[in-house]
């Protein structure tokens, strides 16, 4: 054990040596040094509890490795060629140009986030992007705060804080993340009134649960299972008109924000926030970075009346969104203002593309290198929580390889991540998911396997 002990270097000795010394022109030596104190440290409590023999020169390539790992930029660039198009993983929804730089210009500088120019007087940050909801949904008000999670969790707080919520048993679920809906009821101070079956539930159901204590109706989308078969549930207009009659509010978590008719590119019906509305749900929930195709946020919009309410809870200041996000989700609202939509967020340009377009891409692929790629069809999903079973026809590249999994490895470790899936034994990059204006990088990742 003492011999172990000799063999661990000292702080300046591993500070002296060459790999520490090109860390140290980039990194603060006060903190480096801390490192190698830290790890030094640990090397000699595991002699002690297990006489581990030690290498000075491997405690040194471990100390570099550790501090470069630690310390390197992040987040890295990933090519996704999983064919999974919201992939919660490495971020779900890729910004348009436009959501980008209207994010740099909100964080390069000072800018009218909360005043008002024309008066000089202070102003609201959420004026502009709430007008714009409301112009596309036609709802009467919104608030933005930093994710949908929050955004249920504020708005049962302040409207039904005390009270009972009926909820059909089948949308009582678990989103992801243990977020579950139980749970969130019970920290906003509901509770939970379930009704109905897993399968089946009816609008008689909800009209026997309403008594003195209840709060609010409350319809929550199914978004990552589904349930098929021998089912039933009441519409949004039969649940509005319960609500009505007793003067109760109805609450709708309509999921992953789709502005736009998802069924017109061979998908299932997504309930999209301006249904929701017409259809008289007084207060709507959903997710910016999901279908909608922005920054992560959460969006409630609906009756002024109710939106007032949670604007003023205290809970409001502590979820709201921060300027960056809030600039970038303003510009990708803009885009389906100018009916720009397909052309502009990279998400719907992902869905639109054709399969004609897809497999000439492959081609172009499998010209540059004939022997070490072939053109497959394969399958895209949307993901993120959205769609769950719906898929779209796509083309990719299938590359020839004895060693798949070291394959993978490679490109995943690459300069450029590119992550793909390996189905039977064959590792494929799905073209729908990886912009066009990645192909280059693509093509360069390829020409050095």
């Amino acid at each position: 054990m003492t011999k172990n002990f000799r063999n661990i270097p000292s702080v300046n000795s591993v500070l002296e040596s060459e790999k520490i010394q090109s860390l140290l022109k980039m990194y603060s030596t006060e903190l480096v040094t801390e490192l190698i104190r830290k790890h030094l440290n640990q090397i000699r409590k595991d002699i002690s509890e297990k006489d581990s023999k030690v290498n000075a020169e491997e405690i040194i390539e471990f100390i570099s490795k550790t501090i470069n790992e630690r310390w390197d930029e992040w987040p890295k660039i990933i090519l996704n060629g999983t064919g999974v198009i919201l992939h919660t993983n490495i971020g779900r929804s890729p910004l348009s140009h436009n959501a980008i730089q209207a994010g740099i210009r909100a964080g390069n500088g000072y800018t009218n986030l909360e005043i008002d120019l024309s008066t000089g007087k202070r102003g609201s940050r959420q004026s502009k992007v709430q007008n714009l909801l409301c112009d596309l949904t036609g709802a009467e008000s919104a608030i933005i705060v930093n994710n949908n999670a929050t955004a249920v969790t504020l708005g049962l707080a302040a409207i039904s804080k005390g009270k009972e919520i009926i909820i059909s048993r089948s949308e009582s679920v678990e989103i992801g993340g243990g977020f579950r809906i139980p749970d969130v009821l019970e920290q906003s101070g509901s509770t939970l009134k379930e009704v109905g079956t897993t399968n089946r539930t009816y609008a008689q159901d909800f009209k026997n649960a309403i008594s003195p204590n209840t709060g609010a109706i409350m319809s929550i989308h199914a978004s990552n299972f589904k349930i098929i078969g021998f089912t039933s549930t009441p519409s949004t207009k039969e649940l509005s008109e319960i609500s009505q009659n007793h003067n109760i509010p109805l609450l709708h978590d309509v999921g992953s924000g789709c502005l736009l008719d998802s069924s017109q590119f061979g998908l299932t019906k997504e309930p999209m926030p301006q249904e929701s509305i017409a259809d008289g749900s007084d207060i709507c929930f959903f997710s910016a970075d999901k279908l909608l195709g922005g920054p992560q946020a959460g969006i409630i919009l609906g009756k002024k009346q109710y939106i007032d309410k949670i604007s003023q809870h205290p809970l409001a200041r502590a979820y709201r969104i921060d300027k960056i996000n809030l600039a970038a989700l303003h510009a990708t609202l803009l885009h389906y203002i100018k009916n720009e939509a397909l052309e502009k967020i990279p998400i719907w340009q992902m869905i639109s593309s054709t399969e004609e377009n897809l497999k000439g891409r492959a081609e172009k692929f499998k010209n540059q290198f004939p022997s070490l790629i072939e053109i497959i069809p394969t399958i895209s999903t949307i993901g993120g929580g959205s769609l769950p079973g719906s898929q779209l026809d796509s083309f990719g590249i299938k590359i020839n390889s004895n060693n798949v999994s070291k394959l993978a490895d490679k490109l995943r470790n690459n300069k450029d991540s590119i992550l793909g899936r390996i189905e039977k034994d064959t590792f494929i990059i799905d073209l729908r998911t990886i912009p066009y204006d990645q192909d280059d990088l693509l093509a360069k990742a390829l020409k050095e396997l």
